[in-house]
């Protein structure tokens, strides 16, 4: 049990690296809007890794060596990701600030989570990766079933969403020393980003159709 909660931190260390745009939407949120709502996104974007392990292990997997289902996976995840990007570019970063934002008297919380959610769920690049992930664990350390499994991907996903919390508790405490400059520079960022890769998914997704 101690190797399989080893190797299972090994590969979450690994994930930590990946700059994406979940992770510039944890950062984003937390700075602009506090803690606890850049937590909100990071336990989106976890469920959406639960829910694509258990998808790939229940037998999925088979379904995407169908290049329909892969184009239609990338054009969806695409789209979505350059509607975040442009409303991020166009919207929030011209935004103005006139005070610090009052987090504890925010509605509408279930948004975050959402966010995170779609942001990390539709993007055929973690899906890819989790599958490949399972077949790595399956083949590799031969965790494909029990309680083998079960305790490599939950060690795997508990660190990544501690990870994630970390990231999310780092960038409030940033707020209060970014200026309003700061605050569209983030915001450009993070829409530039955002349309980079949802414009690769969508590269992704024509060579597809060819």
């Amino acid at each position: 049990m101690i190797e399989i909660v080893f190797n299972a931190l090994k590969f979450g260390i690994v994930l930590c690296f990946l700059v994406g745009p979940v992770f510039f939407a944890i950062i984003q949120t937390s700075v602009e809007r506090g803690f606890k709502n850049g937590l909100l996104v990071a336990l989106g974007v976890s469920l959406s890794d639960i829910a694509y392990v258990v998808i790939g292990y229940v037998g999925l997997i088979r379904y995407f060596n169908e290049t329909q289902f892969r184009l239609y996976l990338a054009y969806t995840g695409g789209v979505i990701l350059i509607l975040f990007g442009l409303y991020y570019l166009f919207v929030r970063s011209k935004r103005k600030y006139s005070a610090p934002l009052d987090i504890a008297k925010e509605r509408g919380l279930l948004r975050y989570l959402i966010k995170g959610f779609v942001i990390n769920g539709f993007n055929p690049a973690v899906f890819i990766f989790w599958l490949g992930a399972i077949s790595f664990a399956s083949l590799d350390f031969g965790y494909h079933q029990g309680v083998e499994f079960y305790t490599f991907f939950g060690t795997v996903l508990a660190f990544v969403l501690c990870t994630d919390i970390m990231k999310a508790f780092l960038a409030d405490k940033l707020r209060n020393l970014l200026t309003l400059r700061a605050m569209k520079i983030l915001n450009t960022m993070v829409g530039i980003c955002l349309l980079f890769f949802g414009a690769r998914l969508l590269f992704v997704a024509s060579d597809f159709s060819l």
